[in-house]
This record gives structure tokens, sequence and C-alpha cells, in this order.
């Protein structure tokens, strides 16, 4: 898993965050989602400049338990929130 560019959100798209993580809301059509705690921490370093690999670490060591599938889990949420037309990569 290679990080080919910073992850932003789409200028539609706002976050917000809640008690258990955060929701995200298209503007556009009115569709919101909810991410729980461990979506949004992984949005949120994405957001600040992480690589996916970084968060991935950052993943592993809060749940050392799933530390197997971390890096698989932070591409998943990623493809999933670009195939949603939420977030976008800017190149470096």
């Amino acid at each position: 898993m290679s990080n080919s560019g910073t992850v932003r959100l789409r200028p539609y798209v706002s976050a917000t965050e809640t008690e258990s993580g955060m929701v995200l809301l298209d503007q556009r059509t009115g569709r919101y989602w909810q991410l729980n705690d461990t979506a949004s921490l992984v949005l949120r370093g994405l957001l600040d400049g992480a690589t996916t690999e970084e968060v991935a670490a950052r993943l592993a060591a809060r749940h050392p338990e799933a530390s197997g599938r971390s890096a698989d889990d932070v591409a998943s949420l990623v493809r999933g929130l670009e195939e949603a037309r939420l977030t976008t990569r800017k190149s470096p």
C-alpha cells in the first residue's frame, strides 16, 4: 500500500466529530456516512498528512490483536471513501 498523494475531503464534503467517531456529509446529495472511532482515527491521520503506512502503524499499535490486518483495513477505508466520492488525493 503506498500513499500516492495527500488525502483530502472533496470541497462539498463536511466532517463533524462525534462522541463515537465522525460524520461525513455530502452536501450535494444530503447523504451522510458515520465513521466509528477507529475509522475516524484513520481519516484524521490521513487528513493531517500522514501516509497510509504511518496510519496503519498507528492502528496496529492501538489494536495489537488486529495488527496483521491494519494495512488492509486502512486501504479498504481509503478505497471506500474514494469510491463514495468523499475524498480525493492531491498529488505531492
